[in-house]
């Protein structure tokens, strides 16, 4: 339902002036679509800017409005509707534009953020309560012992790919304690007899905590087989730095993207271990410790991309922006290195500009395709991601390891 086809509607906070300037360019006539989009017409090209405009006009129909939702800013016709997004310094000139290839639907029912992780910890919980209780009611020695094989087996799993540093605390310690109460069964085993039903349990158990091992050493010590020309500098210092994704297949969700497929995700843990503050996803953007930490440059080279006025995310959620958010892409002459999601107005450098390693970029932040404040982090070549290597770092980087740095003295 179109309610109106004067202008846009439905504004809220800043996304007024974009969702005003996205109107007034998509109602324009053809020849002042440059004019309204000058920077945007520079960085693609007038025809393809044409094309892009054209191809939306003909899925979406006659533009009935422009207006801001949970999933971003929504271009409304006669015909259908797309997200975009849109960035305006005067509400009147677009300095950047982002249009959806595809259709958009509303989502009949929206998750709160969290929900279906915290639905998913929750039936994980209730499976190891289950096979906790099972070694209390063992029938004999040979049948706990495969009980508490697959018990371990599941805390192997637990800690060693679903990074518990992203857990509220009071949930992983809940989890933890169900370790020593099936080790306490044990009080029971001189009146068990060695064998009778569930023999079979040990070898699942023995089979399940095997592959389980075998899954993380493979996944923990995967390499693509072509690094870095030369050793990085680690972005972020002085403090503990949590790897929540990295490594190979099944532990790394960048993997599946070929220049992504070394990249790293790092946040901040605290002093006292691997913890974010307050109650992990729940919390906002200030809510988390790597939020607003400074970023630097992890080599020298030349500024081949920077944007630092995209808005950050509410923490799980995601509105439709460019993939990085903000971020700085640097060339080397050997590889391109590529920092994202930085925090909205603390980007320092721009396009064409020479870095030197350790200079100031900006600050962490949780810009586009992002769910929590973190450091997106990569180098490609030819298109191909590249194993990363850091200068006092050593070892394989991946999903659940703690970096410590120290910060540099002068």
């Amino acid at each position: 339902m179109h309610e109106r086809t004067d202008g846009p509607a439905d504004f809220g906070g800043t996304a007024r002036p974009a969702a005003e300037a996205l109107f007034g360019f998509l109602t324009a006539k053809r020849a002042d679509r440059e004019s309204l989009a000058p920077g945007v017409a520079a960085a693609v090209g007038r025809e393809r800017l044409d094309r892009i405009t054209d191809g939306t006009l003909e899925r979406v129909g006659e533009i009935a409005g422009v207006r801001d939702s949970p999933d971003g800013l929504v271009i409304e016709g006669s015909k259908g509707r797309v997200l975009a997004f849109a960035v305006t310094g005067d509400g009147r000139v677009l300095d950047g534009l982002l249009i959806s290839p595809g259709a958009y639907r509303a989502p009949r029912l929206r998750v709160p953020p969290g929900a279906r992780a915290a639905l998913a910890w929750l039936i994980w919980v209730l499976l190891l309560a289950a096979r906790v209780e099972a070694c209390w009611q063992a029938p004999s020695r040979v049948a706990w012992c495969g009980r508490l094989l697959i018990v371990a087996a599941g805390y192997l799993l637990l800690e060693g790919w679903s990074a518990p540093a992203l857990l509220p605390r009071w949930i992983r310690r809940a989890v933890e304690s169900g370790a020593p109460v099936a080790l306490a069964s044990a009080w029971r085993l001189p009146g068990l007899p060695w064998s009778g039903s569930g023999v079979a349990e040990p070898i699942v158990g023995a089979a399940l905590f095997t592959a389980f091992g075998w899954f993380l050493a493979r996944a923990r010590r995967h390499r693509w087989g072509v690094a870095v020309s030369r050793p990085l500098t680690f972005p972020l210092r002085g403090g503990d730095w949590y790897v929540a994704q990295g490594g190979g297949r099944g532990l790394n969700h960048h993997t599946p993207f070929p220049e992504q497929r070394g990249a790293l995700d790092v946040i901040q843990v605290g002093s006292r271990g691997v913890r974010v503050p307050g109650s992990g996803m729940r919390a906002g953007n200030d809510g988390h410790l790597v939020y607003g930490r400074t970023g630097h440059a992890p080599c020298a080279g030349t500024v081949i991309s920077a944007a630092g006025r995209v808005d950050d995310q509410e923490p799980g959620t995601i509105r439709y922006q460019p993939p990085y958010g903000n971020h700085v892409f640097i060339d080397t002459g050997a590889e391109v290195v590529k920092l994202a999601h930085l925090r909205r107005g603390t980007v320092t450098v721009r396009t064409g500009d020479r870095v030197r390693a350790g200079q100031v970029l900006g600050e962490v932040g949780n810009s586009g395709n992002s769910t929590m404040p973190h450091l997106h982090l990569h180098a490609e070549r030819d298109g191909l991601g590249l194993d990363l290597e850091f200068t006092g770092v050593t070892g394989r980087l991946y999903r659940g390891r703690t970096v410590r740095t120290q910060p540099r003295t002068a």
